[in-house]
């Protein structure tokens, strides 16, 4: 019998978790969560200038470490090993990203890194942002992952999440996280679970291509970026069910499918089975509390919290900087993603789809950055086009200037080559069925 005393270890920490990820608030008229509207006081405390200090700082630190742990002396701590000690190719990436970082910062080297279409962008706008939010949802992800939520969560819709998407009850929070909140705090916190051996290989990956959609807020900004303020709910109902049918295809397919259930530790299968006896809700309160009652105290969140912002701040800052300069840089200097979307010409025009030429040269460049599309396609006349458009570049959800980087940058076994593919595969997907929808609209 749980003394009253675990119930509520139980309930505070899990109550405050889905208060500060899941729980949408309205600040000044703009939809958020908690963790983000944090993020946002945390950069105007100290400073927009000063956080992009703090980041160029972070970025290459975790260079220099990375090369003298991995090719020079072998770091005794644990810690140390599992922040710095990496392959060739990752050691490669976090020094371009302390590279591209400085010059972006000093203004120095080739305009085209840069830029505020490129390396700019990405250390101005972008990182600032994930330091911030990378800090809080580090710190605060144990609220949500320590004390039973997740367990008894799993338990209630196991029956639902296995058949519809062939994923464990508890990736439900994973995935309303994402949804609700922001990707890469999915991303972050489905990482974690894999490592920790909750989920298999094949389920983080198909968790973090699959459900890490942009939050509400971005959504809101592309549609007043392409001017279609006035249809905010048909565009974000749209999105919702293009994104569905996109999670209920893409975990069947290659190469999501290919991979295998292994995992990261191993011996820690996740055993969903309810005892005779028990209901789904029954099953899950007691599983909550069994888990609330080993968990640790005070000492232990936050050296769980720590180690996770840790991670976050000197393996993704990196990565992201990195390959979010390489594809915007692509995107922006090279007429690759205008080769690949010519020969879809044809098929745009089929589908009925105005302006055809414009939409097309806009299809495949979200893969580098998700707002370069509504950027291309925003002088289209056709409300149409512009909301189509608008719509697929969210529902892609791979692109490599965040999320895509954030999930390159974590232990999830999806490299760029899968990312890219799945990117392709949603684009398949999703395209028609906006397009569907945006017919019946216009």
């Amino acid at each position: 019998m749980h003394r009253t005393a675990t119930l509520f270890k139980f309930l505070i920490p899990s109550l405050i978790g889905v208060l500060m990820f899941l729980f949408p608030i309205q600040i000044d008229g703009e939809t958020t969560i908690p963790v983000a509207y944090l993020a946002g006081l945390l950069i105007d405390l100290i400073g927009p200038d000063n956080v992009i200090l703090i980041v160029v700082l972070l970025i290459n630190l975790s260079a220099l470490l990375t090369i003298l742990f991995s090719w020079i002396v072998n770091p005794g701590p644990e810690f140390l090993k599992n922040l710095f000690r990496t392959n060739t190719i990752w050691v490669i990436l976090r020094a371009a990203g302390a590279v591209f970082a400085l010059m972006a910062y000093y203004m120095f080297g080739p305009e085209a890194v840069n830029s505020d279409v490129t390396g700019g962008m990405i250390l101005n706008d972008l990182l600032p942002t994930l330091f911030a939010v990378f800090l809080f949802a580090g710190i605060l992800l144990p609220l949500l992952l320590n004390y039973g939520l997740l367990e008894f969560v799993g338990s209630i819709f196991a029956k639902i999440m296995r058949p519809l998407f062939t994923l464990p009850g508890r990736s439900t929070v994973d995935n309303l996280a994402s949804w609700v909140g922001d990707g890469t705090v999915g991303v972050l916190l489905t990482s974690n679970q894999y490592e920790k051996g909750y989920y298999s290989k094949r389920e983080a990956s198909v968790i973090a291509t699959t459900f890490s959609v942009v939050s509400i807020t971005f959504s809101i900004v592309i549609l007043d970026l392409i001017g279609l303020m006035n249809y905010f709910g048909l565009f974000y109902m749209t999105i919702i069910i293009a994104g569905v049918a996109a999670a209920l295809i893409m975990p069947r397919i290659p190469p999501l499918s290919w991979i295998k259930d292994d995992y990261y530790v191993e011996g820690e299968e996740l055993d969903e089975t309810i005892p005779s006896g028990y209901n789904p809700f029954s099953w899950g309160y007691k599983k909550a509390l069994d888990r609330s009652e080993k968990a640790e105290g005070l000492g232990g969140f936050l050296k769980d919290g720590v180690k996770t912002v840790a991670d976050m701040w000197f393996a993704v800052l990196p990565i992201v900087m990195a390959i979010g300069t390489l594809g915007t840089l692509l995107a922006e200097y090279t007429p690759i993603f205008a080769w690949i979307g010519a020969p879809f010409v044809p098929l745009l025009e089929l589908m009925g789809i105005p302006e055809a030429q414009a939409a097309s040269e806009a299809l495949f460049i979200g893969f580098t950055d998700m707002f370069l599309p509504a950027i291309l396609i925003e002088g289209v006349s056709a409300d149409m086009t512009r909301f189509i458009i608008g719509a697929l570049s969210i529902t892609q959800l791979i692109y490599l200037s965040e999320v895509g980087g954030v999930i390159l940058g974590s232990k999830i076994p999806v490299g760029l080559g899968k990312l890219f593919v799945i990117f392709l595969l949603r684009t398949a997907i999703t395209l028609p069925i906006i397009t569907l929808i945006a017919h019946f609209i216009f």
